[in-house]
């Protein structure tokens, strides 16, 4: 095999690696993301059952106003009823006072039905607010350990990179410039192999002039198809399966 192919594919490893090691670190944030998300829910989910046991209690404590406001006019109507003399207005303000003790004896209904609304609310927020507990629990040690294998990865990187730039600077400049515009467009798989009569990056099948041309191993030579580097080794299969 060329030396300079065999410097390649050291490189197209470490490529490879610099690759898998970007995806990973750009993955990161993404999760960070789902996880802040994630406790952003249960801590609106617990919002939205506080705001339910403060209205509750504001529709209690108004009928609660309804109904001393209902006793207030009793006391006002049995005092006209003390000072009428006239049976007709007497009938009327008894009328009026029936109506009221009605409307407390609604309310009363109302506020009874709402105590037990605020008890159902409350355990609401109570299993929210546990809920919103331990998702933040477990969302800020995840977003912990996120940001652990967050430095190991950048760490990593700057490591690959600094490799790469010593196995780069081993190859020769045109060569080098050919493996990276390849690079660019076909990911990391520019150095590919020779099995059974076809390209290992495209797998269409080489002329029999780009086969001999690779196994006299004197130049670089590329697949007519994808234009990948082409390299061969004896343990390769020439012959195309049926």
């Amino acid at each position: 095999m060329l030396e300079v192919i065999e410097k390649l594919i050291i490189l197209q490893d470490r490529d490879r690696n610099l690759l898998r090691t970007q995806a990973d670190l750009d993955s990161i944030a993404p999760q960070r993301e789902r996880l802040l998300s994630r406790t952003s829910g249960a801590a609106q989910a617990l919002d939205a059952a506080k705001l339910k046991a403060k209205q509750v209690e504001s529709d209690r404590k108004k009928l609660e106003l309804d109904v001393e406001a209902q006793k207030e006019r009793i006391s006002k109507y049995s005092l006209q009823q003390f000072q009428t003399k006239k049976n007709e207005e007497y009938r009327a303000l008894a009328h009026e006072i029936d109506g009221c003790k009605a409307n407390i004896s609604k309310f009363e209904d109302q506020i009874l039905e709402l105590m037990e609304r605020a008890d159902a609310v409350a355990a609401e927020v109570a299993a929210a607010a546990k809920v919103a507990a331990a998702a933040k629990k477990d969302s800020d040690a995840e977003v912990a350990e996120l940001g652990k294998r967050e430095e190991v990865l950048k760490q990593k990187l700057g490591e690959l990179l600094a490799n790469r730039l010593e196995l780069a600077a081993a190859v020769e400049e045109g060569a080098l410039a050919r493996y990276e515009r390849l690079l660019k467009s076909k990911g990391g798989n520019v150095i590919v192999g020779i099995q059974h009569s076809a390209c290992g990056g495209c797998h269409m099948r080489l002329p029999t002039q780009t086969m001999v041309a690779c196994q006299s191993q004197s130049k670089m030579d590329a697949c007519p198809h994808c234009g990948r580097i082409l390299y061969y080794t004896r343990d390769m299969e020439l012959a195309a399966v049926d």
